[in-house]
């Protein structure tokens, strides 16, 4: 069996290119519920798709901040009945609203008015897993009643990831959907479900081999939904190269790396893509001036106003150093503030800093700033904007990270021409080239192992390039010229999909539900 995925991976192309039928499956979706990078993947993949000519759909909930008067809808299914697996109540009851985008995409919303429509966030609460599960669980009910059936439903992290799994137990003896197959992305293995994965107790384990706990069933709060998705989707990826070959390790496996290792041959890895639409310097209107490669003299504009918005002196010769995102443990925050004192110290530079997050990096950020005043500005808050103009005007961007799956910033950034300073790790060492004087190559600056010194040697070094323009100005149209497109990351996600096809049509795809019989 292992043989025939083998030559499987190798010909990829001998599979039949029909248009398939996708259904992807998520907990948001931009525009209508954004909360991480993962909302503008699912948006970006399925236009990309669509563009390719192929029928793809998504469902998520309807939540309550979804304004229909931007989205209208209409009625798709009405009283859906969802069981939950236990006497009382037997089931939950929802409906089903359709509506069509611009790009003339289906997005199905499961509506509930307890779940869904009531909750002010899409994430945080203590009954997040009977939400998801019941996400999952409607779903494969909608497509029960449903005129339409994928040939492909594609699952997003642990919110979705107990799909797969429902769908080889409670519904295998479907004739509408036993043929189905699944693929689940991991784009964060870090988060498994409601509960801290690497500090469960033996009593709480879940080796994903029992049933799926009853929707109001204390055990449900405890089984691990990603470990689930691994073991029963048919095919599974992670959002770069280098992660799928990470996740293999203890350092970065979370817990789940010996199954993942054992299920390896249906892992792949597929970088994410960037909407060149979206974020292109020569029409985004979030800049103060627009630009393109070959008028990048126009950029150095950009720069004054963003050091006007964080009340920086402004002078176009000062390097600008910037940080982007969340403010937590992964992003490696106190390696970047510890590199970054003797920088500010000694360097005529300026940080600005945009992003969210623990109360501990916050706090970090503003004794920088209050130590550094007319050299550091911050915003410490979400904002989905502000950016824009820092990947515009600001001369390095850095991600410092101790783990990134894939990481959206670093490609935003390089089309606008801010140069990345990164760790090589996950999506970063896929999409960042060190920079190499001798070769005139490269597209960033790169370190290795998660050391400030490293970190703080690469930021020297960076500063030194920048003081010679012209190896600066080639460095930052070879960045800009990147091809990161969500055309090619779609192709390579639907060569992904006839593998996973094919995995459930010649009984390949119990690489994982071996585990659980």
């Amino acid at each position: 069996m292992i043989d025939a995925v083998q030559r499987l991976i190798a010909e990829p192309h001998a599979l039949n290119k029909e248009p398939l039928k996708v259904l992807i499956v998520g907990a948001e979706a931009s525009p209508f519920a954004n909360v991480g990078g993962f909302a503008r993947v699912t948006e970006s993949l399925s236009k990309a798709m669509k563009a390719l000519g192929y029928d793809v759909r998504l469902m998520m909930p309807k939540f309550g901040f979804i304004d229909e008067s931007k989205s209208p809808t209409r009625v798709a299914y009405t009283g859906l009945e969802v069981p939950t697996d236990q006497d009382e109540p037997r089931s939950l009851i929802c409906n089903v609203k359709e509506h069509l985008t611009e790009d003339g995409i289906t997005v199905y919303f499961l509506e509930n008015m307890e779940y869904y429509e009531l909750r002010s966030n899409v994430y945080g609460y203590v009954d997040d897993p009977i939400r998801w599960s019941l996400l999952c669980r409607g779903a494969l009910e909608f497509l029960e009643k449903s005129d339409w059936v994928p040939d492909v439903i594609h699952v997003n992290d642990w919110h979705s990831a107990l799909l797969p799994n429902y769908l080889r137990s409670n519904y295998s003896d479907s004739q509408k959907l036993q043929g189905v197959a699944t693929v689940l992305t991991i784009h964060n293995l870090r988060f498994q479900g409601n509960f801290d994965p690497l500090h469960v107790s033996e009593l709480d384990f879940d080796d994903g081999h029992s049933p799926v706990a009853p929707f109001f069933s204390d055990r449900l709060n405890k089984q691990n939904f990603m470990r689930r998705g691994i073991i029963y989707a048919d095919a599974v990826n992670t959002v770069s190269e280098t992660y799928s070959r990470e996740i293999l390790t203890p350092e970065f496996g979370e817990g789940l790396d010996k199954l993942l290792t054992e299920v390896r041959s249906k892992l792949f890895g597929i970088v994410n893509g960037i909407d060149y639409q979206e974020f292109n310097p020569a029409t985004d209107k979030f800049i103060s001036v627009n630009y393109d490669w070959n008028h990048l003299e126009k950029r150095s504009l950009n720069k004054l106003a963003l050091q006007k918005e964080f009340n920086l002196p402004q002078n176009a010769s000062t390097p600008i150093i910037s940080y982007v995102g969340r403010l937590a443990e992964q992003k490696g925050i106190d390696l970047a503030v510890e590199a970054l004192e003797p920088i500010l110290k000694d360097f005529e530079v300026q940080f600005v800093a945009v992003g969210g997050g623990e109360a501990r990096y916050v706090e970090s950020l503003r004794s920088l700033e209050e130590k550094f005043p007319g050299k550091v500005g911050t915003h410490l808050l979400p904002n989905f904007t502000l950016p824009r103009l820092i990947f515009a005007g600001a001369d390095l961007i850095v991600m410092p990270s101790r783990f990134e799956p894939c990481g959206m910033v670093q490609l935003e950034a390089m089309h606008y021409g801010s140069i990345p300073v990164v760790r090589a790790t996950g999506g970063l060492a896929d999409t960042v080239e060190n920079f190499d004087p001798l070769k005139d190559s490269g597209t960033g600056f790169v370190f290795k192992e998660f050391d400030k010194w490293g970190f703080f040697a690469q930021l020297v070094r960076a500063l030194e390039v920048y003081n010679h323009k012209e190896t600066w100005q080639k460095l930052i149209l070879r960045a800009m010229r990147q091809d990161f497109s969500w055309e090619a990351s779609a192709k390579k996600y639907l060569d992904l999909y006839r593998k996973a096809i094919h995995f459930r049509q010649r009984g390949l795809a119990p690489f994982g539900t071996q585990l659980a019989e």
